[in-house]
């Protein structure tokens, strides 16, 4: 499946940002769907994904502040990020992984997009 990312930027400690996935194929047929963290110095981690039974999963640094949503009609993804910290600056990307945590490994993910955190 390929996707596109885009959503990211600058946002200050405490801001919000919207991060979009549009992905190539059909989302109902690819289990798993979510967005994946690159931090500086760090694991690729599972931030927040839609399980294969469509339930949401969270990494634990994550709940409570991101909300994953998907639209089937536009195999489209979607994260909202609130209350953003410092620690969550990294390259976001989507992919049909079926991973939460670090250590999150894909042959093919996409370009990702940015985001940086100021405190």
């Amino acid at each position: 499946v390929q996707v596109v990312e885009s959503g990211g930027g600058l946002a200050q400690a405490g801001g919000s940002l919207r991060l979009s996935c549009e992905a190539s194929e059909d989302l109902n047929g690819l289990g798993c769907m979510g967005w994946f963290r690159q931090s500086p110095g760090k694991e690729r981690e599972g931030v927040a994904l839609f399980g294969s039974d469509g339930r949401p999963i969270y990494e634990d640094s994550v709940k409570g502040r991101f909300d994953i949503s998907k639209d089937t009609a536009k195999n489209t993804v979607t994260l909202q990020m609130n209350n953003l910290q410092p620690e969550d600056t990294g390259m976001y990307y989507c992919a049909p992984v079926c991973w939460i945590g670090p250590g999150a490994k894909y042959v093919f993910w996409g370009q990702g997009t940015q985001v940086t955190v100021s405190s």
